[in-house]
């Protein structure tokens, strides 16, 4: 129970964070294109408090935190927020413009994943009571928002791979392309469940983390 408790005190943050963040990116990158949605709604924000979605923010990630503890692999996280609203028509070239949203939350949790990684090799350079805690904090950042990342990067709608990929098709298929977001997430479960996802994104999640360690300057091997 400690062990539990300790894991999921130390997975908190990066994860809130990281799937805020992400929300909160598309809502600013739609307002310098012109969609000033979210800001009337009170979404343009990096309060964590605005973007919860009690299932997939608290309940998912604590659960997957939960059952990962009973097993002997290392912790598998995952979740979301409430989705930061978009209005096209706001947008002078909705189609393209759509994607540059769509793209700004993966970029968000890439910027994360290399703060959270300086903030890993501050601790561990750092001889202090709170160093410990800085350097599982910061591979548990570096570990979710890669995660976030690479699997938000998938060409499959309604993820945000989907909607770049939609951005840079002809108008015509673009449409026919998006009609395949409400299979999605069935799509990703199917995946997930028969290990394909995996097989997927496991060498771009390496390649990802690979590149970071470089860029910062961390042995792969702490990450």
């Amino acid at each position: 129970m400690e062990s539990l408790i300790q894991t999921i005190a130390i997975w908190a943050l990066p994860v809130l964070f990281a799937i805020t963040v992400h929300e909160a990116a598309h809502g600013y990158v739609a307002r310098a294109l012109g969609d000033t949605t979210a800001a009337m709604l009170g979404r343009l924000t990096l309060n964590p408090l605005k973007h919860i979605d009690l299932v997939g923010t608290i309940a998912v990630p604590v659960g997957l935190l939960v059952v990962s503890s009973l097993t002997p692999g290392p912790p598998f996280v995952f979740g979301w927020a409430k989705p930061v609203p978009v209005n096209t028509r706001n947008l002078k070239r909705p189609q393209r413009d759509m994607a540059v949203v769509a793209v700004a939350g993966p970029l968000a949790n890439l910027l994360m994943a290399i703060g959270w990684a300086l903030l890993l090799k501050l601790g561990l350079a750092w001889d202090h009571a709170f160093s410990m805690a800085m350097v599982y904090m910061g591979i548990a950042g570096i570990a979710i928002n890669v995660l976030l990342m690479v699997l938000n990067l998938l060409p499959l709608p309604p993820l945000d791979g989907g909607r770049v990929v939609a951005g840079f098709l002809p108008p015509r298929a673009a449409y026919r392309f998006e009609r395949i977001e409400p299979y999605g997430l069935l799509i990703i479960l199917l995946l997930l469940v028969t290990g394909l996802l995996g097989a997927i994104i496991g060498p771009i999640y390496s390649l990802v983390m690979d590149f970071i360690s470089t860029g910062v300057g961390l042995p792969f091997a702490q990450m």
